[in-house]
């Protein structure tokens, strides 16, 4: 294979109708050599779930659902280089941890872009378009959260304009006792 070509792909939301893309690609994520430290799932966990999940999961993050956007980058071909998901999370409810949510906000979650893409600025591609995403629909601010001995991913964040909150938030259950959030403000 020839080396990634900046620009050479397009960013998208996805269709509900993908969900077996969707699939394949968070399997692939799960194999990646930090799944554990990126992903509160393993692969066994999602590659025993139906296809009735799966096909829930890509109509909620599909292109006209509200509560959440999934956003791929397709190459030639039609082949899905990465993927970002932003969920909203409204003021005044809690979020998947059990902390109150204060403020509008997106919760970027499921990042991903396969190795041989990583360094081309796909990554930064695909949080400009949750960026741009959240910000047309009124989020006032939009966060992450990132395991303290993910460096990589962390480098990634930075580079897409993101900060260490001084927030951490406690695991239970997931691949250490706490990770850290990382916010954006608008």
């Amino acid at each position: 294979m020839s080396a990634p070509v900046p620009g050479d792909y397009v960013i998208r939301s996805i269709r509900a109708d993908e969900w077996p893309a969707v699939k394949e690609l968070r399997l692939r994520a799960l194999r990646d050599p930090v799944a554990h430290l990126a992903y509160l799932e393993t692969y066994d966990d999602a590659a025993a779930r139906p296809d009735s999940y799966w096909r829930e999961r890509a109509a909620g993050g599909a292109e006209g659902a509200s509560g959440a956007r999934q956003f791929v980058a397709e190459g030639p071909g039609g082949r899905w280089l990465g993927t970002l998901t932003v969920l909203v999370e409204e003021a005044g409810t809690t979020d998947w941890a059990g902390f109150p949510v204060e403020r509008r906000q997106g919760h970027v979650v499921g990042v991903y872009v396969r190795p041989e893409w990583r360094g081309s600025g796909l990554t930064k591609a695909l949080f400009g378009a949750g960026l741009e995403w959240a910000w047309a629909s009124g989020l006032e601010r939009v966060r992450l959260i990132v395991h303290p001995d993910n460096g990589r991913a962390q480098g990634s964040y930075r580079k897409a304009g993101f900060a260490p909150s001084g927030r951490t938030v406690p695991l239970v259950g997931g691949p250490g006792d706490h990770e850290l959030e990382f916010v954006l403000e608008r």
